[in-house]
This record gives C-alpha cells, sequence and structure tokens, in this order.
C-alpha cells in the first residue's frame, strides 16, 4: 500500500523553503554521485574528499536528488558510529535561488555560468570566400 499523500505533501513543504539558520553539525553540500541503496557521495566545502551520506527513508521516493545539487548534511548523526557513513541527508535543496540569498550559504558554491566570456574560441571558422582566391 502506497504512503497517505499527506505524507509526500508535509515532506514537499519542508523543503520547499530553508530555514533561517542552520543547527550546529549542519553544512550545506554538493551531491557527487549516487552509490546506490539511498547513499550519496557529497562535498563539502571544508573537505577536499567525498563524504558519504545516507537518505533517510522520509525522503525515499518522494524527492529525488540529481548529481550537482544540493543538500543539508547532518554530519553529527553518525559521530558514535564506527563505519563509513559521515552523515545524513537532513533536508534536500529544491528552490536554490531562495537558498542563495542565506546568510549560511557556502561562499565555494558559487554559481557558475554556462556561457564563458573570457572565451578564446570564436565558433567555427568561415570557409574563404571564392573573390579572395580570384584576386591573387
Amino acid at each position: 500500500m502506497p504512503r497517505p499523500k499527506r505524507n509526500l505533501l508535509a515532506t514537499a513543504q519542508e523543503t520547499s523553503s530553508p530555514p533561517a539558520s542552520l543547527d550546529e553539525g549542519h553544512a550545506v553540500a554538493r551531491v557527487q554521485k549516487a552509490e546506490g541503496k539511498n547513499l550519496y557521495s557529497v562535498e563539502l566545502p571544508s573537505h577536499t574528499e567525498p563524504l558519504l551520506v545516507e537518505l533517510p527513508s522520509r525522503f525515499r521516493s518522494q524527492i529525488w536528488i540529481k548529481r550537482g545539487g544540493y543538500v543539508v548534511v547532518d554530519t553529527a548523526a553518525f559521530a558514535g558510529r564506527d563505519n563509513k557513513l559521515g552523515g545524513e541527508i537532513v533536508n534536500i535543496v529544491r528552490d536554490e535561488r531562495e537558498w542563495r540569498k542565506q546568510s549560511y550559504w557556502p561562499p565555494e558554491f558559487v554559481r557558475k555560468s554556462s556561457y564563458s566570456v573570457e572565451s578564446d574560441d570564436d565558433g567555427p571558422a568561415m570557409p574563404p570566400s571564392d573573390d579572395s582566391e580570384d584576386e591573387g
């Protein structure tokens, strides 16, 4: 039997807007890849190596996480355990524009433009016209 729709709506409402501040041990992280079995490899702004985090059951099959998306990770959730997991996903960033306005958004996660202004490539080169061959 599927979950009641009220659970789905409550989860969607909870992740739709950013909190006023992050709790102790929480951090915004970028998702690098899905490892399988509700495990994700994420990149914290202060760490160079990826961190393995778990997606809790309340988000499973309700809200999808894409590669390059952002999540809020609780790194203190698995501090007492001796395993590979480095944390648990506590919130999923859905409206990235609103989240970027918050004071706790890390400056390391700047938005990259899809168009490069300083590109040396001028696009495809045009073949020489027939007039330039006749003059020589």
